[in-house]
């Protein structure tokens, strides 16, 4: 039975609805009686009124969880989704969890920033969760250093190491959550965050301290005030425009060229079908067509929280150039061993420089580390990997120069342990910078570094399925392939020399067949390497309803013929979505932009 407060209906009597569900009907009242967000109390009533049960079920049966990058869901009604009660309910587990932590928490303090994303009709914006954050530790007496606007997500430190938080705090911090659902009497008070002598605004002094870092990856700084080239820079209605100007100026270069329609936050991203960078040409459209007005020949794109970049670049008579991840991260990784190399002569001391990438990410770096003599690593797909890698890295005494993961996530240096789409802005422009004065433009660099490194061609897509049974029937089918247990031995005609599937921790590589990566039961990912040479990895997505496949061919150094590689990898890839995840037959929904 759900109990409605007669303040929600009429003013004469309360409505007394039941779904037919005991269980559901009580996660209906929790909600009821303590969310104190009007919008999102009345989206639960109409579905309610409205006998939606399946939807109730949906978005109230189950909780947020970690993914590759924290917390992460859609805004609105429910408890699994981001909205006020839910934000609230994580701080509290945070808070219970650090407490148990750190004996010091009282004076350590806890940082708080927020993008400009929002949702209206849930009364929900980034703003409002950030200061019900800060009032839910306020409230307990932790000092709290609150930005008094939106910033960057590199701006903002996350475990005490400066990495996102990984096994088993993910976990732990999930069993405190559950066990705190009920908001203390405080946890609402957003007044706490105007009256606390506890809270502080940290945005002058982090400002100022990233703008400095950032110089330990700027090495040309003198050659970048008399650059000749235009850069246009679109911050996709988001977060990154006024702090992508302050690291051109810190790099010495006059500020980047704004797109107008999208240089202020806008959280309906009313200028692009996708708020993604990462989708290429077809979201770029506006700054393309500025860039080429301005005769700017670099086209730079941060994702709204500024924490990712898209590069493009004019090419004469032939369009743009717009450049993968793996391809990005070709050149930066050229860049920054390039660098390395200037300011260390002696190849000792290369022995240890450290470049990094996830596993689902271009093996270009590997084949660098072959040939130049400095440390290659893998990690799991999501940049807590890679931060808490490169942590684990520096307390030896070892140095990663380079991070990157395949959609478009670069960090330069090691300055904060997170992607950074801000400083790798700048760096960007400092390497087009260099190479112009060289009359090399970035195309041109990439082929110079395949042709001594060998060809990585690669091909990402992916699918969406917004039925977690057929996810989990699909990766079943393939772990049972030929038979119980048996992995597929081809596809598409190729054959397959070893399989990873780091979902059950078996690698038929490895002569224990135990896979070195970590397992990772709570999500799908097996990898197959062909005897062609060509890699293919199919995993879930750890933020959205997607499978996605990866596909790259490594070609030796003096493989050239550029068509029939790229024929050979388009080939295979199709063979890999037909056979493997069966579009049509398991109602899959193409990528469509």
């Amino acid at each position: 039975i759900v109990m409605w407060p007669n303040e929600d209906l009429n003013a004469n009597s309360d409505c007394v609805l039941s779904t037919g569900d005991p269980a559901l009907d009580k996660l209906i009242n929790q909600w009821i009686s303590w969310d104190k967000n009007g919008a999102t109390r009345e989206q639960i009533k109409i579905l309610v009124q409205e006998g939606r049960v399946e939807e109730l079920r949906r978005i109230l049966g189950s909780r947020m969880t970690f993914g590759t990058a924290g917390l992460r869901a859609a805004m609105g009604a429910g408890f699994s989704r981001v909205n006020d009660l839910t934000v609230i309910q994580s701080t509290q587990g945070m808070y219970v969890y650090l407490a148990k932590c750190f004996p010091d928490l009282s004076s350590r303090g806890l940082v708080v920033g927020y993008d400009t994303r929002a949702q209206e009709c849930s009364g929900c914006t980034s703003e409002r969760l950030a200061r019900l954050t800060a009032a839910v530790m306020l409230c307990k007496d932790i000092p709290v250093y609150l930005f008094s606007t939106y910033v960057p997500t590199p701006f903002v430190v996350y475990w005490q190491n400066g990495a996102q938080i990984s096994s088993p705090h993910d976990k732990e911090i999930l069993r405190c959550i559950e066990e705190n659902t009920e908001p203390w009497p405080e946890s609402w008070n957003e007044d706490l965050v105007e009256d606390s002598p506890l809270r502080s605004d940290p945005l002058e002094d982090v400002c100022r301290w990233y703008m400095e870092e950032l110089r330990t990856v700027c090495f040309q700084r003198e050659l970048n005030t008399r650059c000749p080239l235009k850069f246009v820079h679109s911050s996709f209605h988001g977060v990154g425009h006024s702090y992508v100007q302050r690291a051109f100026q810190a790099f010495g270069f006059p500020p980047p060229i704004p797109v107008p329609e999208q240089m202020n936050p806008d959280p309906n991203f009313s200028t692009v079908s996708c708020p993604n960078p990462e989708e290429g040409e077809s979201v770029l459209e506006l700054s393309l067509r500025l860039a080429e007005r301005e005769e700017a020949k670099i086209v730079l794109a941060t994702d709204p929280d500024a924490d990712r970049l898209a590069v493009a670049e004019q090419c004469d008579k032939c369009g743009w150039k717009v450049f993968t991840g793996n391809e990005l991260a070709a050149l930066l990784g050229w860049w920054m061993l390039y660098n390395w190399k200037e300011a260390h002569p002696d190849p000792e001391d290369t022995e240890r420089v450290y470049m990094l990438a996830t596993t689902v990410s271009s093996k270009i770096l590997q084949a660098l580390a072959q040939k130049e003599g400095f440390h290659f690593q893998e990690t799991l797909p999501g940049f807590k990997w890679i931060g808490n890698k490169i942590h684990e890295l520096t307390k030896t005494g070892k140095e990663v120069i380079f991070s990157f993961e395949e959609s478009i996530g670069f960090l330069c240096g090691s300055m904060v342990l997170d992607k950074d789409g801000v400083s790798a802005a700048a760096v960007v422009a400092e390497m087009a910078a260099h190479l112009h004065t060289k009359n090399i433009t970035l195309k041109q660099q990439l082929q110079y570094i395949y042709e001594i490194y060998g060809f990585h061609i690669s091909r990402t897509s992916y699918v969406i399925c917004n039925d977690p049974p057929t996810v989990k029937r699909i990766f079943t089918r393939l772990r049972n392939f030929e038979d119980e247990g048996v992995y597929p031995r081809k596809c598409g005609g190729y054959s397959i020399a070893h399989v990873r599937d780091v979902t059950t921790g078996y690698d038929s590589s490895q002569p224990d067949k135990r896979s070195v990566l970590p397992v990772t039961k709570s999500s799908q990912m097996v990898t197959f390497t062909f005897h062609n040479g060509i890699v293919a990895t199919l995993r879930t997505s750890g933020t959205e309803p997607k499978i996605k496949y990866y596909t790259e061919f490594c070609a030796p150094p003096g493989k050239r013929d550029l068509f029939s590689l790229e024929d050979e990898l388009k080939k295979l890839a199709s063979a890999l979505l037909e056979e493997f995840l069966e579009p049509e037959k398991n109602n899959l929904i193409r990528r469509s932009v």
